[in-house]
């Protein structure tokens, strides 16, 4: 079992908590992306790969090398998708497991809310990411590695 960060636009507190996690653990962790990346010092469970091209190489690298019983962070709801359909198990920056029940109503959503801004309706964004968001996202980590560990 490895972890998988989709570090392009993952939240510097979002890769401090995998990373601390990843050393308590002894886990492999990938951070992966389409610009350079730095490793944490005297972490050597983190590591990073760089993806010549846009911003969906990434996700495709994550896609082609996460398997089963992996565990991957993103906020990006059609690799979250595709990794659910293989059975990986996916957590998103806020804390939220993503399952075969909930991605799809997510996807759709997302492509209803595209459509709405491809039209020039103004929709928002997502609201800052905070302090809250930051512990839902630790619990759901911890919820998610111990439960993966026992599997194994």
């Amino acid at each position: 079992m490895q972890i998988w960060i989709d570090a392009d636009a993952a939240p510097r507190d979002v890769k401090e908590i995998v990373f601390r996690a990843a050393q308590r653990l002894e886990l492999r962790t990938v951070m992966v992306a389409n610009q350079r990346l730095s490793s944490p010092l005297n972490n050597p469970f983190v590591s990073t790969v760089v993806v010549k091209g846009g911003p969906d190489v990434a996700d495709q690298h994550i896609a082609d090398h996460a398997a089963t019983g992996d565990v991957v962070i993103t906020a990006d709801i059609p690799l979250a998708a595709i990794l659910v359909e293989k059975g990986i198990i996916v957590l998103d920056p806020r804390g939220e497991l993503y399952s075969e029940e909930n991605v799809r109503e997510r996807l759709s959503i997302r492509d209803f809310m595209e459509t709405l801004r491809g039209s020039g309706v103004e929709t928002g964004g997502s609201r800052p990411y905070g302090a809250k968001d930051k512990q839902a996202f630790a619990g759901a980590l911890d919820r998610v590695l111990t439960a993966a560990l026992r599997k194994r």
